[in-house]
């Protein structure tokens, strides 16, 4: 799954792609396929932590100014997407990129799994695929209240270097840790985040049903 991933990272063409591994099965793995691989501490709390960690191992003199934190459970992404995280950041008041779908059906909006951002696009999301707009908040539970768009937070980061280092130092906020989303870390932080759209919410992998799913998303798009 994390080289379907990788393969997805490097066909978006958005720069350098490193797989940042917890493990050494995935070194290996990553290696024998032709992939550039970090070996991170398992002990890493978080994919932010371990995408801080990687940057820091390959690139101490700091070149790169933006990381993507692009999590190994996604193999139906997009190429395209990883370009649209980067929207945000056009705007030098966005410390931090991520995106958006729309969500479809009640019981999309009522998935706990699902997580919801309340956000306001300039045309209520019905025109256009660029437009930006800033994250208020995220929940499990639908919001905002009333009648509108709901959008599914599809889990992909862009981060400016300085935001990243700043966020692994602050201590888990209350409201990340009563809705179980680090996100919210950062806006408690007063770091703004910006949401670009994308037309559908990729396909994650959480459950062994869900594996077997991709499993056969892949094996259909490869016949």
């Amino acid at each position: 799954m994390i080289l379907h991933v990788l393969e997805r990272a490097l066909a978006s063409g958005v720069g350098r792609v490193v797989v940042a591994a917890a493990d050494e099965e995935i070194v290996a793995c990553v290696r024998n396929a032709g992939g550039e691989v970090v070996l991170t501490d398992p002990e890493l709390p978080s994919g932010s932590d371990r995408a801080h960690a990687a940057a820091e191992l390959l690139d101490p003199e700091r070149r790169h100014k933006v990381v993507v934190n692009l999590q190994g459970d996604l193999p139906g992404l997009d190429p395209q997407s990883l370009r649209a995280v980067l929207a945000p950041l056009s705007d030098d008041a966005i410390s931090i990129g991520t995106l958006v779908a729309p969500i479809h059906d009640a019981e999309e909006a009522a998935a706990d799994s699902v997580v919801k951002v309340a956000c306001a696009f300039q045309d209520n999301g019905v025109a256009g695929t660029d437009a930006v707009a800033r994250a208020l908040y995220f929940s499990r539970v639908a919001i905002p209240w009333g009648a509108g768009p709901l959008w599914h937070h599809v889990g992909v980061y862009a981060w400016r270097r300085d935001a990243l280092e700043r966020f692994v130092a602050l201590p888990e906020s209350i409201l990340e840790r009563r809705e179980k989303l680090e996100q919210l870390r950062a806006l408690e932080a007063g770091m703004a985040i910006g949401c670009a759209r994308i037309p559908v919410a990729p396909f994650g992998v959480d459950t062994p049903d869900d594996l077997a799913r991709a499993r056969r998303m892949i094996e259909r798009a490869s016949a």
